[in-house]
């Protein structure tokens, strides 16, 4: 069993120990660019939605995000999103990540991609 094998049967409990395996998963240029779009379209369609008082708006945001996250997974970096098996861990990350890159914690493009 390969060390990518053991991380992905692991159980992580909490976003300290996800967040490594998570980044393990998200190694493409391609596919940080479609998450970082993707929890950008979620964030404008999500302030539009309060705004104008419409949950459709909501779901609309909800739906670019996974679509842009899982394009990224699927064509991109040819992995299965850590979404399916850890949804509340994965959500964290998808913002942290996202919030790193704009503050300049975490790059958007990394070196070996």
């Amino acid at each position: 069993m390969t060390d990518e094998q053991g991380k992905a049967k692991q159980r992580y409990k909490t976003l300290a120990e996800f967040y490594p395996y998570y980044k393990s998963e998200h190694q493409q240029t391609g596919t940080r660019v479609l998450h970082f779009l993707g929890t950008s379209l979620f964030l404008a369609q999500a302030a539009a939605a309060a705004h104008a008082k419409n949950p459709r708006l909501l779901l609309s945001g909800v739906l670019s995000a996974y679509g842009c996250a899982w394009l990224g997974h699927f064509f991109v970096e040819k992995n299965r999103p850590a979404t399916f098996k850890y949804p509340l861990l994965s959500l964290i990350s998808d913002f942290k990540m996202y919030f790193n890159i704009i503050t300049g914690r975490e790059p958007l493009v990394l070196a070996a991609s």
